[in-house]
């Protein structure tokens, strides 16, 4: 069995671990861990699939910090998928799983940098690990502070869809690091508010803003890319994702 396959055993049983310490913590019902198990196997999965294509022999360390970001993302999500059926909090374990996630999205791609070792599949697969845990913890906020913060954590996925549809919406896109500032905020805040530690108004005009620089960002590049669609280039290959190297399309949008 080769290395990226016995990485990828190795992550879904250390999301499995992790699961178990949640249950055992705060306890953890059987959506939650179906969901958490979900996670954990697609997300492992895809990695090594992408590496096994890619002719990877190893892991490597920066995509091991990612996978790490992962498996934290796994036990978030069981823990918000649980929340839906039963009236326990669990504000407390997901504030405190999400944080160290949010940390270490600066770490894996400085650790990639200094070892020389940044790869297409290892960005796409940072920015995926951002993008679901952006996602969950929308879906989680929401429950509180209104179904609009649902907003947050759609947006990056709705442009996918349009790009499906539209060809040049899947164009490529010039390095812009504001993509990844404005992905890096919307984490933070959506982590704050589902803390419950500020108050309302507070929250809801700290979310209002992020909807705020999403609909900015993003509509830029959707402006960028109607005003160049003449050059525009169908493909569907994906290199690296905003904010992580110097080429950048339109269905790695984060």
């Amino acid at each position: 069995m080769r290395t990226v396959h016995l990485a990828a055993l190795a992550g879904v049983l250390a999301a499995a671990t992790l699961l178990a310490a949640v249950d055992l913590t705060v306890g953890l019902g059987g959506w939650g861990w179906l969901v958490g198990l979900v996670v954990a196997v697609f997300g492992n999965a895809a990695l090594a699939r992408g590496l096994d294509r890619a002719g990877a022999t190893s892991v490597g360390f920066a995509n091991g910090v990612t996978l790490t970001r992962a498996t934290l993302l796994a036990a978030v999500a069981a823990l918000v998928a649980d929340s839906f059926a039963t009236a326990a909090s669990v504000a407390v374990p997901v504030v405190v799983l999400s944080v160290p996630a949010l940390l270490l999205d600066a770490v894996d791609g400085a650790v990639a940098r200094r070892t020389a070792t940044a790869t297409a599949i290892g960005a796409r697969f940072d920015m995926e690990v951002d993008a679901l845990l952006i996602m969950v913890l929308s879906v989680f906020v929401a429950r509180s502070a209104g179904h609009w913060v649902a907003v947050i954590g759609l947006a990056r996925y709705a442009f996918l869809l349009v790009g499906e549809a539209v060809p040049w919406m899947r164009a490529r896109l010039p390095f812009r690091y504001w993509r990844k500032v404005v992905a890096a905020t919307a984490g933070v805040v959506l982590t704050f508010s589902a803390s419950g530690f500020g108050p309302p108004p507070v929250t809801a005009l700290l979310l209002m803003a992020t909807v705020a620089l999403l609909a900015e960002s993003f509509g830029r590049d959707v402006v960028w890319l109607w005003t160049n669609r003449p050059a525009a280039e169908p493909r569907r290959a994906v290199t690296s994702p905003a904010g992580t190297g110097p080429v950048h399309r339109s269905a790695e949008r984060l």
